[in-house]
């Protein structure tokens, strides 16, 4: 870069911060609530487990499927992108206050169902919609541009995660009412960051297009293969979530401790995520990316070794995996990234198909994991045969160890720009 390029780019570089504020606020209405919601209207309205199970269904498949659709949205209203976000984050507070601190004008269950629809349709508008302008922001910063955001904007989206986990129990302490308390503070917080995001949607939109550019992401080879990629490295973090309440109640017989480990491994994630994006605009984001998990494999290659109250080995396991995973949500985004500027610069597509693949998941590792441990015997709690707490043992460490494998074999087969 010439100096006069440089210095651009380090002026362009100051809205950082906007992102990673963006990110976390994102992060908080994602993962949290899904932990958050239906324990408060069990304990606050009485609702059933089957009829929260039934709406959460409902809820999952149209997160699922919706995605495209809010990408081919986000495409074709770029032009006023600095309105339809805010349009979105409004929604998005709006419900979030519904659901946490409006009492109920309808049944529980069907308003726990319509904030939620209002809450994760905005959410996933807004995710899609800041990502594509992160390609543009990426591309603006210079040579290691998306490494360079990709830093910023997963730290805040991991500290996000941590802030929403931790902050309902934490404002207890203050308040009788902590959920309505946090959902005050969380529009708040979106205020905050749509303010902050301002000049960034108007600087950044991307080009004109005519629609989402599905086919464009779809047709070239290196995207595709980052898509399989992300879905072969995400497999593993909703295959170990699922399980995870499960491994530490059961076979490190350790219940109580199951929240710290949680917070422990998201901390050790979003700490090392700056670290991971220094290393990788040294040495490359591919190259980095393996190190990265590499680590997470050799970690889960020892929980075999783990057993009742081993709960500090499990808590080393937790920070490198945790680690790992910051290593997979920094680089990847930022290689995917730098694709879709190249294939597609105005993103949305390639970003609602990577949403699309990612939450597809949960899905499947629902439905898969959950049967096979139940074939086993397993039943939740300390009494467990060694059959059924080896199938535990083999499905939260050995299956991740065997995608994470293929993962980095197709990626390190695959040809992309390190930056």
């Amino acid at each position: 870069m010439t100096d006069l390029a440089a210095a651009t780019a380090t002026r362009r570089g100051t809205a950082l911060p906007a992102y990673g504020v963006f990110a976390g606020l994102l992060a908080m209405a994602g993962l949290p609530i899904y932990i958050h919601a239906p324990m408060f209207y069990v304990d606050q309205h009485g609702v059933g487990l089957g009829a929260l199970a039934a709406a959460l269904f409902v809820l999952r498949m149209l997160d699922f499927v919706q995605d495209p659709a809010l990408a081919w949205l986000a495409a074709r209203t770029r032009a006023m992108r600095g309105l339809t976000v805010a349009v979105a984050g409004a929604v998005m507070a709006v419900s979030m206050l519904g659901l946490f601190a409006v009492s109920p004008p309808i049944a529980p269950v069907w308003w726990f169902g319509l904030t939620l629809t209002g809450l994760f349709s905005a959410f996933s508008f807004l995710t899609i919609a800041f990502y594509a302008t992160g390609v543009a922001k990426g591309e603006a910063l210079g040579d290691v541009g998306h490494v360079r955001l990709a830093g910023w904007r997963e730290t805040g989206a991991l500290l996000g995660v941590c802030l929403a986990a931790a902050a309902p129990t934490a404002l207890v302490l203050v308040s009788d009412q902590p959920f309505a308390l946090f959902a005050v503070g969380f529009a708040a917080l979106v205020a905050l960051g749509l303010w902050l995001m301002a000049g960034e949607w108007a600087r950044h939109p991307g080009p004109a297009a005519d629609g989402a550019g599905f086919g464009a992401v779809l047709g070239d080879s290196v995207a595709r293969r980052l898509l399989v990629v992300a879905f072969l490295n995400a497999t593993p973090v909703a295959v170990t979530s699922t399980l995870f309440l499960f491994f530490v109640e059961s076979r490190l017989q350790a219940p109580g401790w199951e929240g710290p480990l949680l917070v422990l491994f998201f901390l050790a994630a979003a700490g090392s995520a700056p670290l991971w994006s220094q290393a990788a605009q040294r040495f490359g984001a591919k190259r980095v990316l393996l190190a990265g998990m590499a680590l997470a494999i050799a970690a889960f290659a020892a929980v075999p070794l783990l057993g009742p109250g081993d709960v500090w080995g499990f808590a080393l396991i937790c920070l490198l995996t945790g680690a790992g995973l910051g290593a997979d949500l920094t680089l990847l985004s930022a290689l995917f990234s730098r694709r879709m500027a190249k294939v597609v610069p105005e993103a949305a597509g390639g970003f609602g198909l990577w949403a699309f693949v990612t939450k597809a998941t949960l899905a499947i590792a629902a439905i898969t994991v959950l049967p096979l441990l139940e074939l086993s015997g397993f039943e939740a709690g300390p009494d467990n045969t060694d059959a059924a707490l080896m199938t535990l043992t083999l499905l939260y460490a050995g299956l991740p160890c065997i995608l994470k494998l293929a993962a980095m074999a197709l990626l390190a087969a695959t040809p992309v720009k390190e930056g």
